[in-house]
């Protein structure tokens, strides 16, 4: 019997895994795991779940997939990978709804109990994959997951269903050994959350340990890898998720503030884990209200900012559709609100779990009327706690309703976040009226000068007593008035707040100062446009990068960095909005660049639009987009025509 050679141990920059299998078979919570012990490792991060609408997607089929990717790198990185280095696939559907995204010698690891006849067919194949030498190009670990799992929890005495549910921290034992990963923090986990079942705790220590044994002890694995930790500017770190991090900003701007938080929302997907997190701290003047539907929500949010209260709602793209006349009730009453709403695929119900920034026009100008708001966005998961910071204090200090776009890709994704000093973050005066002005009477339309906020006055202040609604005010006084000199005085004031809200200049990324070509992005596409950039700069490519985090107002330097450019491009998760408000506002000729697909844009296909630009085909390639749309309608209907679908 020949002895176990122990692997030999090769150091990487960088690696990117891919967890798949069922939406039953635990990849949300093996990846979450694999990332929470890279954090306390202390790598660089960058997380994507992704995984389907239903709570339980019918099992071994393509539909149902869930799959969590990770990158993690002894550097600083701004997105999750565009393609996987290590597949786990816990199933045939898992390995065919992911092995087209692998790269030429990427490495998989193929549960083979669930290689059977009848799930080879459920998604289409013929013969298996693992035996027709259809995986030639990448390096193959045949591991009967299952099996190797219900011999190992034997001991803990679990059901043959409760202990083959414990492959997934079979899986992550493989990998943690894999990568030399600490696992003190999984067994530590793992009791804490099965505390009520101390039996299933046990069987997934003892999958977990059988993992990291079977790697250690199998002739299979000829090596293991190190990524070390990043360099990172000094402080304590921790990793969140966008959600996380939103919830975190939205109490902190309470405290900053002085002021109790009050969510009013209604669950939807992706921003329901800000209602969960949120929840969870009563303690620090927090109150979260789970209401009957979405416009429910809204209304108690900004009856909570009328009583003197940071109201803030939460939704996505369908639960903003129908916020849209409270939020013109904010418009109209001058009344802080913060709503958040993490975008998805639409339009109606549409793509519940995928990601997509589809909302900007509607955030802008998807309400009746003229009825300016505020528009910023957060760029990662991280920032989301500094853009929820930013945007309490503009909805304070303007006394305006302050759209949030958040969207799935940051909802859902994780990296580490710096926690800031509470004592060096500026605090925010709500700026309520208190005394009773010298005449006696209080005008709660009267304006900031520099801001052009309204007075505000808590309800049932002595002597600040006033009336507000949804029908027009008039100036100062704030009574209702038809005038209709008035009334045109007002809209325009109600803009000018809004146009006058002091926003930072953007700052353009251009390390040579001469390049041409300008990128513009904002939101979640900071990353890949990020990565794009810096890999054409290391070919000698000049490219400039500028991210909007202020969408309304936009910088006041934008029109002059945007006329300094002979070409911008703007790639967006859309079909072209931020571009179309740009050309219109500024006249430039912004190209765009778009994608519909429910998925964050990759490096890679930026890196191909930069050359596009460059050599000047960039308006055909997205014309194709179009026509290639056309083309398949038309394509259809010939085949209704001869009778052949």
């Amino acid at each position: 019997m020949q002895s176990h050679t122990r692997a030999s141990s090769t150091k990487l920059e960088r690696v990117v895994i891919r967890f798949a299998g069922d939406s039953g078979d635990g990849m949300q919570l093996t990846g979450d795991r694999f990332t929470s012990e890279a954090a306390a490792f202390g790598n660089d991060l960058a997380t994507q779940p992704n995984f389907p609408a239903e709570i339980r997607a019918p099992q071994g089929t393509l539909p149902g997939v869930s799959s969590f990717q990770i990158h993690i790198a002894d550097y600083d990185i701004l997105t999750a990978g565009d393609r996987p280095d290590v597949l786990i696939a816990m199933n045939p559907a898992a390995l065919k709804a992911n092995v087209g995204d692998l790269p030429r010698g990427a490495m998989i690891l193929v549960n083979t109990d669930e290689f059977t006849k009848r799930n080879l067919s459920k998604v289409g194949y013929t013969s298996n994959p693992l035996d027709d030498n259809s995986l030639e190009e990448f390096v193959v670990h045949q591991v009967a997951m299952a099996t190797l799992t219900i011999g190992a929890v034997a001991p803990a005495g679990l059901s043959r269903k409760d202990s083959a549910r414990a492959k997934n921290m079979f899986a992550l034992g493989l990998l943690s050994w894999m990568y030399n990963r600490p696992n003190a923090g999984i067994e530590e986990f793992l009791r804490s959350k099965f505390a009520a079942k101390p039996d299933i705790a046990e069987g997934n220590i003892l999958a977990f340990k059988a993992g990291w044994n079977y790697g250690e002890t199998t002739e299979s694995f000829a090596t293991t890898y190190d990524v070390a930790a990043a360099t990172l500017p000094p402080g304590t770190y921790r990793q969140v998720t966008g959600n996380t991090a939103l919830a975190y900003g939205i109490v902190t701007a309470g405290q900053l503030s002085g002021l109790e938080v009050f969510l009013g929302t209604y669950p939807i997907t992706p921003a329901s884990d800000i209602l969960h997190e949120l929840s969870k701290h009563r303690n620090l003047g927090v109150t979260t209200f789970q209401a009957e539907d979405e416009i429910a929500g809204i209304g108690a949010a900004l009856g909570a900012s009328i009583g003197g209260a940071l109201g803030v709602t939460s939704t996505s793209g369908p639960g903003l559709a129908l916020k849209s006349e409270s939020i013109g009730l904010a418009v109209m009453t001058e009344v802080p609100l913060l709503i958040v709403d993490v975008q998805r695929g639409g339009p109606s119900t549409g793509l519940p779990t995928k990601t997509e920034q589809s909302d900007l026009l509607q955030a802008m100008f998807g309400r009746n009327g003229e009825s300016p708001v505020a528009v910023i966005a957060p760029r990662s998961p991280a920032d989301c706690f500094d853009a929820a910071v930013e945007a309490a204090r503009i909805a304070l200090t303007y006394r305006t309703p302050v759209l949030l776009l958040s969207d799935g890709a940051i909802a859902n994704g994780s990296e580490p976040w710096a926690i800031p000093t509470v004592t060096e973050l500026a605090p925010i005066d709500p700026g309520h009226a208190t005394g009773v002005p010298v005449d006696g009477v209080f005008t709660p339309y009267a304006r900031d000068p520099d801001t052009l906020a309204r007075a505000m006055a808590v309800p049932g202040t002595p002597g600040l007593e006033h009336r507000i609604g949804g029908l027009e005010k008039a100036d100062g006084s704030g009574d209702i008035s038809y005038d209709p000199a008035n009334h045109d005085l007002m809209v325009r004031l109600r803009q000018a707040k809004i146009d006058n809200i002091a926003v930072p200049d953007g700052v353009v990324d251009d390390p040579s100062g001469a390049a041409e070509l300008l990128l513009v992005g904002w939101g979640s596409s900071y990353g890949p446009i990020g990565e794009a950039c810096r890999r054409a700069r290391r070919e000698g490519k000049n490219v400039a990068h500028l991210h909007l985090r202020h969408l309304n107002p936009l910088p006041a330097n934008l029109g002059d960095i945007l006329r300094g450019y002979s070409t911008v491009v703007a790639p967006e998760m859309n079909l072209g909005q931020l571009a179309s408000i740009l050309r219109t506002r500024y006249l430039v000729d912004v190209q765009t660049v778009t994608k519909v697909q429910g998925l964050a844009f990759l490096s890679d296909e930026l890196h191909q639009v930069i050359d596009a630009a460059l050599d000047g085909t960039l308006r055909e390639r997205e014309h194709a987009k179009a026509a290639t749309a056309l083309a398949s309608a038309a394509y259809l209907q010939t085949d209704i025509e001869e009778g052949t679908t």
